[in-house]
């Protein structure tokens, strides 16, 4: 690994990492030497696939289950990290849940799933991990958001707001934690190929997509990964409160 993206000693906690771009996040992360959190839900069997597959490559890593929407739940995660490993210095927010309905058929429930979890849960991760890295003068936070936080999406609404949510917090959150030596920005991908978007669109849905992507095709895991491997590095320290757009240019055509 690049010298310049050397995480070794780094402790990195990347939540919802048992699949798609928490997965190809966590890779990254271990390969440029982070001792690596992958945090999963529900997922077991992938995740502690995944775990093997980071250690069989040399890397360091640690599985804890938790709901990233309880507020016990989340204490127990960093509780856990905190006695075994040490302090959190990197968080990746991947944690999410997506819901494709109109919102005159979306049920209360429903909506408060989708909330709780891409919103709520990075909230309540961000606020357990700060005092420390405040503490240190140091610490990453990445959220993962999406494009259609900034654009909206139609029978996407509940999804689209919490991603909305997420970058609005990001800007907030950076310019409070920014004077303590945290950065916090946040990626917005664009169309992934991943289970989630296999599992909402149909093959016309995706190819239509796909037709109005300048960069002739869909995005991969990888190219999220390598976007958050430079904002959790030393090389990004000047780089605060910031959403990038990782859609091939989707946005601008």
């Amino acid at each position: 690994m690049d010298r310049y993206f050397d995480l070794k000693g780094k402790i990195a906690l990347v939540t919802g990492a048992s699949r798609g771009i928490g997965a190809g996040i966590a890779r990254e992360l271990a390969k440029a030497g982070a001792r690596v959190v992958v945090n999963y839900n529900t997922s077991r069997e992938r995740v502690f696939k995944l775990a093997e597959d980071i250690e069989k490559e040399g890397g360091e890593v640690l599985v804890i289950k938790a709901d990233v929407a309880a507020f016990e739940e989340v204490e127990f995660m960093f509780s856990q990290i905190e006695k075994i490993w040490g302090e959190v210095d990197i968080i990746i927010n991947n944690a999410g849940v997506s819901l494709r309905k109109l919102v005159t058929d979306t049920g209360e429930e429903e909506w408060d799933k989708v909330i709780n979890t891409n919103l709520k849960g990075v909230f309540l991760c961000c606020r357990r991990a700060l005092p420390a890295m405040i503490r240190r003068r140091y610490g990453r936070i990445i959220n993962i958001a999406s494009i259609w936080g900034i654009t909206g999406a139609s029978m996407e609404a509940a999804y689209a707001a919490s991603k909305g949510g997420v970058i609005a917090f990001t800007k907030s959150l950076a310019r409070e934690a920014g004077y303590s030596g945290v950065t916090v920005n946040a990626i917005a991908p664009g169309v992934i190929e991943t289970d989630m978007l296999e599992g909402e669109l149909t093959g016309e849905e995706i190819e239509d997509l796909q037709k109005e992507i300048p960069a002739g095709r869909l995005g991969k895991p990888e190219d999220i990964a390598s976007l958050c491997l430079y904002l959790a590095s030393d090389r990004a320290s000047y780089i605060n409160g910031q959403v990038i757009t990782v859609d091939g240019g989707f946005l601008k055509a």
